[in-house]
């Protein structure tokens, strides 16, 4: 449970995040500033390394607890920025007022969502038996 737990978050953000923005919709949108597509290239980049990353640690080292917790941010952050988007102007709507959702529930939020459950639950369970994730 633990490896499927934590594969599966990376999958959704080192690859499904980066194939669904690099396009015309995120990395290559007219309207942003270049400002702006260097954060979200960097974002790309730098959770696409720390998948990578986790990946080696799990499938390599063995080794589950760096990758649960690097992982719980990587979603987790997600989950806040999602929470927190009317402080900041942010939404997850295309500019002709579009969304991405599955069962009327934002893809981010539906995938993310479950990942970090999972990976919780996985943190959890560690704590209450005491022993290393």
């Amino acid at each position: 449970m633990k490896n499927f737990a934590i594969t599966f978050s990376v999958i959704l953000y080192a690859v499904i995040v980066p194939y669904l923005e690099i396009n015309a919709t995120h990395v290559f949108n007219p309207d942003w500033t270049p400002h702006v597509r260097i954060h979200e290239v960097w974002q790309l980049l730098t959770n696409s390394g720390i998948g990578i990353l986790c990946l080696w640690l799990v499938w390599v080292k063995k080794e589950t607890k760096i990758s649960t917790i690097l992982s719980l941010l990587i979603t987790g952050g997600f989950l806040l920025a999602f929470i927190l988007q009317e402080y900041y102007g942010g939404s997850m709507k295309y500019l002709d007022g579009s969304e991405k959702t599955l069962f009327g529930i934002n893809i981010g939020v539906l995938g993310f969502g479950l990942a970090f459950l999972m990976l919780l639950s996985i943190m959890l369970k560690s704590a209450t038996k005491n022993n290393e994730i």
